[in-house]
């Protein structure tokens, strides 16, 4: 089951839309309605099934597409995963560099906001950084105590 939307992720979501122009389709609002509720990043099948719940009609095709537009105007960003699957999860602010944690029992993805990878290494000359991608993996904290027995 996914979280209701609220008021409050209805008038982000817009707002963010707005903010980099975008038109408000239903399927570009319901997609990133779900990805501002979801608690940790989602797979293009998970959204399949939380749109179904919430009733957005938005076919598998439509989905791809809203996602890459998302992730191209800076809203979403694309995570991968051990399992080979992109996840997706939305960023309300300005993407900002941060850690992923990705739980090998569950395969759940985590953004770590406050987790501020340090940079120890300088590039040689002529280069410019302009993406990093650091990931952790371990086990999360719901599946821990399964593990402790």
């Amino acid at each position: 089951m996914y979280p209701m939307k609220t008021n409050t992720e209805q008038n982000l979501a817009q707002q963010l839309l707005w903010k980099v122009n975008g038109r408000t389709t239903p399927a570009r609002l319901g997609v990133l309605e779900l990805l501002l509720t979801a608690k940790t990043a989602l797979s293009h099948q998970e959204l399949e099934q939380a749109a179904t719940q919430t009733g957005l009609v938005a076919d598998r095709v439509t989905l791809y597409r809203t996602l890459d537009w998302l992730v191209e105007q800076g809203i979403a960003h694309r995570i991968s995963s051990h399992d080979r699957t992109w996840r997706y999860k939305a960023q309300a602010e300005l993407a900002s560099p941060h850690a992923h944690f990705q739980c090998r029992q569950c395969s759940q993805v985590f953004c770590l906001e406050n987790l501020q990878p340090a940079l120890l290494f300088k590039l040689p000359e002529g280069y410019q950084l302009e993406d990093i991608e650091l990931k952790l993996q371990g086990i999360c904290p719901t599946c821990a105590p399964k593990n402790a027995t």
